[in-house]
């Protein structure tokens, strides 16, 4: 009998890799959390450990590069059908993630899961479930 093999919600890059671990050495522990509004649009922030308060039903969608990555609730429910890839590109956003002082922006690369992995998803639950 094989073991089951779960999909995951959220992935990264290398290049993003990377640049987590420049801002791990300054920063010490990262956490993310997809941000889903008004100035910094819709971007993957990071935070050191502790420096964001996640609340309690937001949903953790797994870990990137050793970084738990979280996601309001209500912003769940438009992507849980959907793959995140994070990378990084150039430039500066309007935001408080720990990136942007590099000149860099960590960036959501989003797709629709395929039939067989939406039946072999990682559940995403709430942080305090």
């Amino acid at each position: 009998m094989s073991e089951k093999t779960y999909s995951q919600r959220v992935a990264v890059t290398d290049k993003a890799k990377a640049v987590i671990d420049q801002l791990r050495e300054k920063h010490g522990d990262l956490m993310f959390h997809q941000s889903g509004g008004c100035c910094d649009g819709s971007a993957p922030m990071c935070f050191a450990v502790g420096e964001f308060m996640v609340g309690s039903r937001d949903i953790l969608l797994g870990s990137i590069h050793g970084c738990e990555f979280y996601m309001a609730p209500g912003q769940f429910e438009y992507w849980k059908n959907t793959h995140l890839t994070i990378d990084v590109t150039e430039g500066r956003g309007a935001s408080f993630s720990l990136e942007i002082p590099l000149g860099l922006r960590f960036m959501t690369v989003s797709r629709l899961f395929t039939d067989e992995e939406l039946e072999n998803l990682i559940v995403a639950k709430p942080k305090d479930s």
